[in-house]
């Protein structure tokens, strides 16, 4: 890429994607132009296209970091416990609050939107795979190793993959009429949840 040197372009690259994070996630993905973006930065339209095709490429760049900063806050927080029954309780305390308190994050897991604009990204491209499988999403890093356990009710890791993601639906609850109508409501309320789906998932008391 002429007229950058390679410090430069990581440097705009990376700037990009900072201030493509803050936009989408006050405005969204559709309220948020091109422009916003790039007067963000302090450059010009036609530099932001130089490093990305479009404002959707940006948005899964976006998103697959917001991924990555899950993972690695869902690893951190099972890598301080001790048993396999702790890292289960700790992966949904986690996941939940993450995804009522950032909306990239609900948007990722729950509205499922990096998977639907990669897919449509790779039609655009007339190549499924030109995204590459790093993009994709993964499964649990822990759903093996659980499923392996003799206690843990299923052994299937890709059931176990797909419990979990379709468990996430539930941190949205906070706004519908459950009957918890404060906070402390609804954290008695996740927290009896929780400890509900950890003894269900284990058949060893």
């Amino acid at each position: 890429m002429s007229g950058f040197s390679e410090a430069e372009r990581e440097q705009i690259r990376a700037e990009l994607v900072a201030a493509g994070r803050e936009l989408f996630e006050r405005f969204g993905f559709e309220r948020t132009r091109v422009k916003d973006v790039t007067e963000a930065v302090g450059i010009g339209t036609s530099t932001f296209y130089r490093f990305f095709d479009s404002k959707e490429a940006l948005y899964v760049e976006v998103l697959r970091a917001e991924r990555e900063a899950l993972e690695a806050r869902i690893a951190e927080a099972v890598a301080e416990v001790d048993t396999p029954r702790e890292e289960v309780r700790a992966l949904l305390q986690t996941t939940f609050r993450e995804v009522r308190a950032n909306p990239l994050i609900s948007t990722l897991i729950v509205d499922g939107e990096l998977r639907a604009l990669q897919d449509r990204l790779a039609d655009a491209d007339g190549a499924a795979g030109s995204i590459g499988p790093a993009a994709r999403d993964s499964e649990l890093p822990f759903a093996k190793r659980w499923a392996a356990l003799d206690g843990f009710r299923y052994d299937d890791p890709e059931l176990i993959n797909e419990l979990f993601y379709a468990l996430v639906f539930v941190a949205r609850s906070r706004n519908a009429p459950i009957g918890a109508n404060d906070d402390a409501a609804y954290e008695r309320v996740e927290t009896a949840l929780i400890e509900t789906i950890v003894d269900g998932l284990f058949v060893d008391g």
